[in-house]
């Protein structure tokens, strides 16, 4: 392994992984924290979103990959904006999810990644999410049934759960994306 002289990993297979993948150029980095400084789920998570581009430019594969803070991530691209270097700091983020899932990598927030295929599954079956049946798939993968039953019956009532999901006109369009992406990644 080959450092520089700030310490970083050069030939590190790890950060060129992420940079072929994600098409952003993490090297720009230098650490100013304004992504971690807006993040506005950074208290839930166990790396600031800084130390995760300073962990991937180490070369530190399993840290990052098993962490909370990927999954965390509500990729509301606060931290892209933030960023002086133009760092699509959520893309990256969203390519660590894959990577991690692709890798079969333990997660820190365990459910979390359940809840992300499900959720995938769910429009590209439908096209768009149908709450209900994205309750009950995830319930039956989790096993946790009775958690949040309180708060999903107070939404039923009033109206924000519904019982049969709505027609959507473009939901071969969508599926057709998905079959694309997924052909794309296979390669």
């Amino acid at each position: 392994m080959n450092m520089n002289e700030s310490g970083m990993q050069t030939g590190s297979s790890f950060l060129e992984e992420i940079i072929r993948e994600s098409n952003v150029d993490i090297r720009a980095c230098y650490q100013c924290q304004k992504c971690s400084a807006g993040c506005p789920v950074v208290s839930a998570m166990d790396m600031y979103p800084n130390q995760v581009i300073r962990q991937i430019q180490y070369g530190r594969r399993e840290k990052v990959l098993g962490s909370k803070s990927i999954w965390v991530c509500a990729s509301c691209h606060t931290c892209s904006v933030r960023c002086p270097n133009d760092i699509d700091f959520a893309k990256v983020m969203d390519t660590l999810r894959h990577i991690a899932l692709r890798s079969g990598i333990i997660a820190g927030e365990k459910d979390v990644p359940v809840f992300h295929m499900v959720f995938l599954e769910s429009i590209k079956r439908t096209g768009r999410i149908h709450e209900l049946s994205l309750i009950l798939r995830f319930k039956l993968k989790t096993r946790d049934f009775l958690k949040d039953a309180g708060l999903g019956w107070q939404m039923f009532r009033r109206g924000k759960i519904k019982i049969l999901p709505q027609v959507y006109s473009a939901r071969r369009e969508i599926k057709e994306l998905f079959n694309t992406y997924e052909k794309g990644a296979a390669q």
